[in-house]
């Protein structure tokens, strides 16, 4: 294995703001536009939950997380890109292990990026990429459960 990139320290990030709208009208395919779009503006994480508002109606909660830098920005993609009416924003902080990169080769050929999750100088997380590991299902008609359980049994 070796190692790639260098590794983001641990951290705790006190200036994030999670952000969040209850919609009861808006479709599955704008809900997936419009998490791309909060992401390409720099949202650090966007995620939807099942509701139930006003008068037993179904809808979504839409959440994201972003620094309060971007908080305009993001404001302004809810607001003209959902059916909200309003938003709701909280301070928040973020504490964030350090996180290392590693290479690890397959018997397929390509390898894999593996981010670890490192505490208190420990890896306690892993979680190999999954592109590069759709990659090689597809590529070599192999299970993609089959490349992950391949790939963490080289990272233990």
């Amino acid at each position: 294995m070796v190692s790639y990139p260098p590794p983001d320290y641990e951290h705790v990030d006190d200036e994030m703001i999670k952000m969040e709208v209850n919609l009861d009208d808006i479709s599955g395919e704008w809900l997936g536009y419009v998490m791309d779009v909060l992401f390409e503006a720099g949202a650090n994480d966007v995620f939807y939950t099942p509701i139930y508002m006003k008068k037993n109606r179904p809808g979504i909660l839409l959440q994201l997380l972003c620094p309060r830098k971007d908080m305009d920005k993001m404001k302004e993609i809810l607001l003209k890109e959902t059916t909200t009416f309003g938003i709701r924003y909280y301070p928040l902080t973020v504490h964030r292990m350090e996180r290392n990169f590693v290479k690890v080769e397959t018997e397929w050929g390509p390898s894999v990026t593996v981010k670890q999750g490192v505490y208190n100088g420990e890896v306690v997380q892993r979680s190999p990429e999954y592109e590069d590991c759709k990659a090689i299902a597809e590529q070599f008609d192999v299970p993609l459960k089959e490349v992950y359980e391949r790939v963490w049994r080289k990272v233990e």
